[in-house]
């Protein structure tokens, strides 16, 4: 099957039988992709409150209700099977990483499905923007930044960037075409300058692969919807459930249905 054309129902079925376990770049081409957020109800008011406060890393697409592992609005799907790859956290620490988390599910668990960079990229490369982790079969390096997130109850943080490196020329426009995708992290937040930022090492992400940077190219930032798991990290909760950085969720929604008029 190819991978790029196949409908998001047919690489959802590959997943629930674990055929695919690897990151989503790329798949199904078209359609958008989201990160995921589980965790027990009586966090979830707060946990809310937060992402409106922090849209540009955390702009929701879909709530679940609480105990219902059904996806309802941006597909029909299932929270416990049909992601590639899971994160467990407990107590802020992350102790396990699994391809379902059927044994793990509770009653009182709500879903968060937070938009992801990925919806975008599919713009970029229209536009003849070469998106390095692509064209490397690597995961999108990802950094935690000096930006703190504006903090509800026990959620606070630093902010998380995505990184793709590009010419100016090409920043600039990818700047351009980005914006006009604010439920999908929207326009970078900063544009080639790392330390900045907090940054040190570009060769060293805290998620995902790090990637070739070309003499001529300056590395450019966007707010990444694996903020959450730092926040996490940080909030210490009994248990929480997320995707594994770029193993993501792969909606029934077009990339062209976030994309501002």
């Amino acid at each position: 099957m190819n991978l790029l054309t196949a409908t998001p129902a047919e690489v959802r079925a590959l997943i629930r039988r674990e055929e695919i376990t690897g990151p989503t770049a790329g798949m199904c081409g078209g359609y958008a992709q989201a990160n995921l957020v589980i965790l027990p109800e009586r966090y979830a008011k707060d946990f809310e409150a937060f992402t409106a406060k922090n849209p540009k890393p955390c702009p929701v697409l879909e709530i679940t209700k609480p105990g219902d592992p059904r996806i309802r609005e941006i597909a029909q799907a299932d929270l416990r099977t049909d992601l590639p790859r899971y994160f467990v956290y407990r107590n802020g620490i992350r102790t396990e990483e699994c391809l379902n988390i059927t044994e793990l599910w509770q009653d009182d668990f709500v879903g968060f499905l937070i938009g992801c960079s990925f919806s975008f990229e599919e713009a970029l490369l229209q536009a003849g923007i070469e998106i390095r982790h692509i064209s490397m079969n690597r995961n999108v390096p990802m950094y935690k930044t000096n930006l703190p997130t504006q903090g509800v109850g026990v959620f606070h943080g630093p902010t998380v960037v995505s990184m793709r490196p590009m010419t100016p020329a090409n920043a600039k426009r990818a700047a351009e075409i980005t914006a006009r995708f604010p439920r999908v992290h929207g326009g970078p937040i900063q544009i080639g300058n790392p330390l900045e930022i907090g940054i040190s090492d570009l060769q060293k992400p805290d998620y995902g692969q790090p990637v070739d940077i070309h003499e001529n190219e300056i590395p450019v930032f966007w707010a990444c919807g694996v903020t959450p798991q730092a926040v996490i990290e940080q909030a210490k909760l009994p248990l929480v459930i997320t995707h594994a950085p770029g193993h993501m969720f792969i909606t029934d929604k077009l990339n062209s249905e976030f994309a501002s008029k």
